[in-house]
């Protein structure tokens, strides 16, 4: 286990997926709680937090508080193609009668998010190729600028890197100017992905940690 100050980080639990769920949402909007932006803001760990904590927990860590209370995470893949497999065939079917793909173009917040619920092949893209793994990465407010994004972030580099994964990749909301300060003294640097949205911005590193 890694110790930062009284937190801790260390493996997720099943019991921490309710704290994970709400860590996501209360982050989920450049930053900040989604929770006014949403009808229902359940979907996005539905999306960005729970399936992959349900398909690869291994590779899911938690900042804990001291307390057995989950206040930060970093989870993700070690195989985005894998990972895009699993999630159509093994996450989706759990889901997808709460969350209906919208019938034509998104009609506000929700059904834009339902839409990436749905295409979960949106995350495959050839400039990514040698970027295997993917990440999320997520703390309460209270809790960042405080060098714990920092003990999480080598935690699970470490875990990718003891797999034999060269290198990782995120997409982040390219509003979200505090985050992309966060990664690029983590050493990320932008790839340019054709097809994405200039709303939000890929990121990649090694994973080999000094």
């Amino acid at each position: 286990m890694t110790t930062s100050a009284t937190a801790t980080v260390r493996p997720y639990r099943p019991e921490d997926a309710e704290a994970l769920d709400d860590i996501c949402v209360r982050t989920a909007h450049n930053g900040l709680d989604a929770r006014p932006v949403y009808r229902d803001p359940g979907i996005l760990p539905a999306i960005f937090a729970a399936p992959y904590v349900h398909l690869e927990p291994e590779l899911a860590f938690v900042l804990d508080d001291g307390t057995g209370r989950a206040v930060g995470y970093i989870l993700g893949t070690a195989d985005t193609s894998r990972f895009v497999t699993e999630f159509r065939t093994r996450w989706l079917p759990r889901v997808a009668d709460r969350y209906p793909a919208p019938e034509g173009p998104p009609a506000g917040p929700d059904e834009t998010m339902a839409g990436l619920l749905h295409d979960p092949e949106r995350m495959i893209a050839p400039e990514l190729a040698d970027h295997p793994a993917h990440l999320h990465i997520d703390l309460l407010p209270e809790w960042q600028g405080k060098g714990h994004g920092r003990a999480l972030m080598h935690r699970f580099l470490k875990a990718l890197h003891e797999r034999g994964v060269p290198r990782v990749h995120l997409v982040m909301s390219t509003a979200n100017t505090s985050a992309r300060a966060f990664y690029d003294r983590l050493g990320f640097r932008e790839i340019p992905v054709a097809r994405y949205p200039s709303e939000v911005t890929t990121l990649g590193r090694a994973t080999s940690v000094e």
